[in-house]
C-alpha cells in the first residue's frame, strides 16, 4: 500500500515538471522567434556603402520603366505619330486607357518585345516567360505597379538582401506567366503584378513563421494580409483585361519561396562558449543554395513541360 501510495504521489508531480518543461520550451520557442524577427528587421543597418542601398529594387524599377517609354514610344510611331510633340501626346492619350485607335499598333508592339502569347512560345520563343514582367500596357499600368514594387521591394530588399529578393521576384514572376499559359492560353499577357503578387506571398509566409513574434499571434497582421490579397484579386474580377490566374500563379508561387528562403534566425552554439548562443539565418543562400538550384531549375522543368501540355 505504501509502494502504491508512493507511486501515485510522484505522478502528478511528474505531470508538473513536464507542463512546466513544455512550457518553458514554448516560451523560448517564441522568444527565438522574437529575436528572430528583429534580427530580419535590422540586418540591413549592418550593411555599409551600396548595400545598405536596396539598388535590385531600383534596378528593376528603372529598367522596366524604360522599356515602357520605349515601347510606348514604338506604339505611338506605329499608331502614326512621327514627331516628339505628336509622340507624347498619343502616350497622353492613352495613359488611363488605350484608344481603340491605337490598340492594334500596340499590341503589335508588345509582341514584338515579348508579350506572352502560347503560339509565339510553341514556336521556340521561350524568352516570353520572362519578358513579359518588364512590359507594360500603359502609363497607369506601369505607374500602379512599380509604386507598389518600389515601396514593397524596398522594405523586403532591406529584410531578404539582394539575391534573394531577385531570385523571388523573377521566379514567381516567370512562374505566373506559366500559370496564365495554362488557364488564359488564348489572352495575350505582360505586366509584373504577377511577380509582385509573389513578394507578397513571400512576405506573407515570413509573417506566419514569425507569427509568435506579433500581438495575438500574428492573427491581426495575417488577416490584414489577407484582406490586401483578397482585395487585389477583387478588383481584377472587375476590371477588364486583368489576368488574374497570373496573380494566384504568382501568388502561390510567393508562398512556397517565402517558406524556403524568408530569413529564419535560430541559435547555434558558439565554438568559443557552450554559454554564448549566436543566431544564425538559417535561410540563407549561402546555406539554402542547393534548394535555390533546384528552385531555378525546376521552374525551367516546369515551362518545359507546359509547353509541352501546349503543343499536344
Amino acid at each position: 500500500m505504501q509502494a502504491t501510495c508512493v507511486a501515485i504521489s510522484i505522478v502528478p508531480g511528474n505531470r508538473r515538471v513536464d507542463h512546466i518543461y513544455q512550457a518553458d520550451k514554448t516560451s523560448l520557442q517564441r522568444n527565438h522567434l522574437r529575436i528572430s524577427y528583429q534580427m530580419a528587421l535590422s540586418r540591413y543597418r549592418s550593411l555599409v556603402g551600396l548595400e545598405r542601398i536596396s539598388w535590385v529594387t531600383w534596378g528593376i524599377t528603372i529598367v522596366t520603366v524604360a522599356i515602357w517609354c520605349f515601347t510606348a514610344s514604338q506604339a505611338a510611331v506605329g499608331a502614326g505619330a512621327h514627331t516628339l510633340l505628336a509622340i507624347i501626346t498619343d502616350i497622353a492619350q492613352n495613359a488611363i486607357t488605350v484608344q481603340d485607335k491605337d490598340n492594334n499598333a500596340l499590341a503589335d508592339v508588345l509582341l514584338t518585345y515579348g508579350a506572352k502569347d502560347n503560339g509565339l512560345i510553341l514556336q521556340g520563343q521561350y524568352w516570353r516567360f520572362v519578358m513579359p514582367i518588364f512590359l507594360h500596357v500603359n502609363l497607369l499600368h506601369v505607374g500602379l505597379n512599380m509604386l507598389n514594387f518600389v515601396v514593397l521591394g524596398v522594405f523586403l530588399e532591406r529584410l531578404l538582401g539582394h539575391a534573394r529578393l531577385l531570385l523571388i521576384y523573377l521566379i514567381t514572376g516567370i512562374i505566373s506567366i506559366i500559370t496564365s499559359c495554362i488557364f488564359t492560353p488564348q489572352d495575350i499577357s505582360v505586366g509584373a503584378s504577377g511577380a509582385i503578387f509573389g513578394l507578397v506571398g513571400a512576405y506573407c509566409m515570413f509573417v506566419l513563421l514569425h507569427r509568435h513574434a506579433f500581438r495575438n499571434g500574428g492573427v491581426p497582421a495575417l488577416l490584414w494580409l489577407v484582406f490586401i490579397i483578397g482585395l487585389n484579386l477583387g478588383i481584377g474580377l472587375f476590371i477588364p483585361n486583368v489576368d488574374n490566374y497570373a496573380h494566384i500563379g504568382g501568388l502561390l508561387a510567393g508562398f512556397l519561396l517565402g517558406w524556403w528562403f524568408t530569413p529564419l534566425y535560430k541559435p547555434a552554439l558558439s565554438p568559443s562558449s557552450a554559454e554564448d548562443t549566436a543566431f544564425v539565418d538559417m535561410h540563407s543562400l549561402a546555406r539554402r543554395w542547393p534548394l535555390a538550384l533546384v528552385t531555378v531549375v525546376g521552374t525551367f522543368v516546369l515551362a518545359a513541360c507546359v509547353v509541352h501540355y501546349m503543343g499536344r
